[in-house]
């Protein structure tokens, strides 16, 4: 269940964020509420998701899914509930290749989400919400996400946000060279953005970040500054374009700052893109004269334009992800149904025997290869009359009569969930036994 850039306008999508403190005690939280499942909680930019598995008819229930999102964000659920899509069975698994090939990201080819549904994976298992179906899922996944960008031109000519960032400023400034770019915050997103505002030549480049060493280090790598973050005011003043994305949970540029910072800048135009995710600036900045503010979902719009112009190297990334879908929803499927075919088998060839000892003790002159070939008749027998619905089982398409209603189906008519019979159970009726 989830929602993303598709379904969600960015400010939905902020309010349901988990960042990695809040990602920690909601996992804490899950697993104290439902212990028996597992889940990973997926939070990006442009995407929350929670890939949850459970025992059938079990909970959690979508209901249940719903309800532990708005109470762990304090966000009422009619605020979010009519953005999110829900999957199941085979259509999860396909979602899940999909997302880390970035088929299903905003920008066709970009690299980071394989990193961040890494990440997710690795702290849902350090917090022990991972188990027999997420572990192997997850791992599938990220294998098909790292072929599909070595395999196929999908990562070749992408448009990314960064580029759609400098196209903007390319439509307010005529130059760069005597123009200021600050960065606060210093993230991967900003690096992206700073390493193409650095290919533009700007005559300075700010870098302000709460942590000196990382301003320090993303300073020397892009010939830039380090900027104190105490003085962030007087930097905004100083600059005329601004990047900011840092992680915090509130705006750290408000309306009721800018008038004092544009009336410092002498009202010269400033061109500021918010990458951060909750967002850094607050809207209202972006309806003042001579600000011209630009968030992810205005970068997206620009973004999605591009993709009909790619549509070879999306079909050959979809096929390869379909391969990948349908070979493991069959390992799958042989993983669910083994252990129940043979406990269906053990049970009849047991009864077949237990029948067959019955008789022969009946025909006490019966010689060993007599013997013998009544044991091969008895298990021919179970061995074909089973056939026909383990290969039913074995056959099943999950998307259409999904095998885990085969599987209650079959261990209720042939009793799997109980000990091997003694034979002593009553005759079948007449009608019955005439086959």
């Amino acid at each position: 269940m989830g929602l993303n850039h598709t379904t969600a306008p960015l400010r939905v999508r902020e309010r349901l964020a988990f960042g990695g403190e809040r990602r920690d005690r909601a996992l804490a939280d899950f697993r104290a509420r439902f212990p028996q499942c597992e889940i990973v909680l997926l939070s990006t930019c442009n995407r929350v998701e929670l890939y949850v598995a459970r025992a059938v008819h079990e909970p959690p229930t979508p209901a249940d899914l719903v309800e532990f999102l708005a109470e762990t964000h304090q966000v009422s659920a009619a605020d979010f509930e009519p953005s999110l899509y829900r999957k199941a069975n085979r259509e999860v698994v396909e979602h899940l290749f999909s997302v880390t090939s970035s088929l299903d990201s905003m920008v066709l080819g970009e690299t980071q989400i394989l990193g961040q549904v890494r990440e997710a994976y690795e702290a849902a298992a350090r917090s022990a919400t991972t188990g027999a179906s997420l572990n192997p899922l997850f791992q599938r996944a990220l294998a098909v996400g790292k072929q599909i960008m070595h395999q196929t031109p999908l990562a070749e000519g992408r448009v990314s946000v960064a580029s759609v960032a400098v196209d903007y400023a390319r439509q307010i400034f005529e130059r760069f060279d005597d123009k200021t770019v600050l960065s606060v915050g210093g993230g991967k997103m900003a690096a992206l953005v700073l390493q193409q505002f650095a290919a533009l030549s700007a005559g300075t480049l700010l870098i302000c970040n709460r942590s000196p060493e990382r301003a320090e280090t993303l300073a020397a790598k892009f010939n830039g500054r380090a900027a104190p973050f105490e003085q962030l005011a007087d930097h905004l003043a100083a600059a005329d374009i601004v990047i900011t994305s840092t992680g915090a949970e509130e705006p750290i540029i408000t309306r009721a700052q800018f008038p004092a910072i544009l009336k410092a800048r002498r009202y010269r135009p400033i061109f500021i893109v918010d990458i951060a995710f909750p967002r850094d600036v607050e809207p209202a900045v972006g309806e003042m004269d001579s600000v011209y503010l630009y968030n992810l979902d205005d970068l997206q719009r620009v973004v999605l334009e591009t993709r009909s112009h790619r549509q070879e190297a999306v079909s050959s990334a979809r096929q390869i992800v379909l391969q990948h879908v349908e070979e493991y929803s069959v390992w799958d499927r042989q993983r669910e149904l083994g252990p129940t075919i043979a406990r269906l088998y053990e049970r009849y060839h047991h009864l077949a025997q237990e029948e067959l000892a019955r008789t022969l003790n009946k025909l006490p002159n019966v010689s060993p290869a007599e013997r013998a070939h009544l044991e091969e008749l008895a298990r021919r027998i179970v061995n074909k009359l089973l056939h026909d619905p383990v290969q039913m089982l074995r056959s099943a398409d999950g998307g259409h009569a999904p095998e885990v209603r085969y599987l209650h189906a079959l261990e209720k008519l042939f009793q799997l969930t109980q000990e091997p019979t003694t034979g002593d159970e009553p005759a079948p009726p007449m009608d019955e036994q005439k086959g």
